[in-house]
């Protein structure tokens, strides 16, 4: 039995096609929220470096989808479950006999979620592509960089914000209008379309030409000095998020630099201003930086490594981090006021013993 952590989506039960990228992001999601997850997988070993954190909550079963009667057992399943969740590519679902179609007759409640990187139709619908092919076309990865390149913000803007939540997003509306309804339907999150709406803001100010094409020459994409990562003496960095004019004189007076020296939004004196705060970070470690702005006004906070960070006395008083299988994993997110909180648990189970528990 799955512990849910009584979330509230307890009682949601959702059946998760095992496959690599969103889907176990997502279905991580909604296991954390309360959902119990069914995660069908092939006979083998897990990532043994993700498996315990990313597959958490879930219960597994195993089974071979190309063998007709594993398939047959998968769509038992099915036909007790609220949502299916698979990420495979283009086509193959279809050719298991796990496609919509199929699912939604054997239960015409169901809310199928689907996810891909470029979407079903179009003219790359089925072409290979990773997180970063996705966000190039998106527009988002031409805005993210120094002037001279774009920089690949790891796989967090496509295949987890723009894949994984908008999926997982997706199956919590379309469950709520199937209870209403009474009515089914397909959920399809593509790579490309959510990296493309996380970008709304920016398409919106770059329509009314207040943002330029042009990396490093924005307010907030490093182009201001104000709000900009700086290297410190012992070639750690602080983030600098400066963006207010009160934060901007106290980022001055902490640096030891007259607030009047510069204008703080005349582009003009924006090279001689990093110029001067880089130098006057260069002067001392990041932890001197961090201990001598503290919780002051200039929102300067140091940058911190993966292994720093659950050290830091805030997350550490707020619970961000834990380690309850020994290994340090973020704790569920978003908090809720009626769940018990935790990292939810699962196990190995059958096909039997869900349906019986399923009733």
């Amino acid at each position: 039995m799955v512990d849910s952590t009584r979330g509230p989506l307890t009682g949601v039960r959702i059946v998760e096609f095992d496959t690599p990228g969103p889907v176990s992001l997502a279905c991580m999601l909604l296991a954390d929220m309360g959902c119990d997850v069914i995660r069908i997988r092939r006979d083998g070993p897990d990532s043994g470096a993700v498996a315990p954190i990313l597959y958490r909550g879930r219960s597994d079963v195993t089974l071979d989808l190309t063998s007709v009667a594993d398939r047959e057992q998968a769509l038992a399943l099915v036909a007790q479950a609220d949502g299916v969740v698979e990420g495979f590519r283009i086509g193959v679902a279809e050719q298991l006999g796990l496609d919509p179609a199929r699912c939604l007759a054997a239960n015409p409640r169901l809310v199928y979620g689907r996810t891909s990187g470029w979407g079903r139709d179009g003219p790359l619908a089925g072409t290979p592509g990773n997180d970063i092919n996705h966000l190039a076309l998106s527009g988002a990865l031409h805005a993210i960089g120094t002037p001279a390149s774009p920089v690949p913000p790891l796989n967090l803007i496509g295949e987890y914000a723009g894949g994984a939540m908008f999926l997982a997003l997706g199956m919590v509306a379309g469950i709520l209008a199937a209870q209403a309804t009474g009515r089914g339907q397909v959920i399809e999150a593509a790579q490309i379309d959510g990296a493309a709406a996380l970008m709304t803001l920016y398409y919106a100010l770059h329509g009314a030409g207040r943002w330029a094409d042009a990396r490093g020459a924005n307010l907030i994409d490093g182009g201001a000095p104000f709000y900009r990562c700086y290297a410190c003496a012992d070639g750690r960095h602080v983030a600098v998020g400066a963006l207010e004019p009160h934060a901007y004189a106290a980022l001055c007076n902490g640096l030891g630099i007259d607030p009047a020296r510069f204008e703080q939004y005349d582009r003009a004196a924006w090279h001689d201003m990093a110029t001067a705060f880089s130098e006057g970070f260069a002067t001392r470690g990041r932890d001197e930086w961090a201990a001598h702005f503290g919780q002051g006004e200039a929102c300067v906070t140091p940058v911190l490594s993966l292994a720093e960070a659950p050290l830091h006395p805030h997350n550490r008083a707020r619970e961000t981090f834990a380690a309850p299988t020994g290994r340090m994993q973020p704790m569920p997110a978003p908090r809720f006021s009626s769940a018990a909180g935790g990292v939810p648990t699962g196990e190995t189970t059958s096909v039997e013993a869900v349906l019986a528990r399923w009733g």
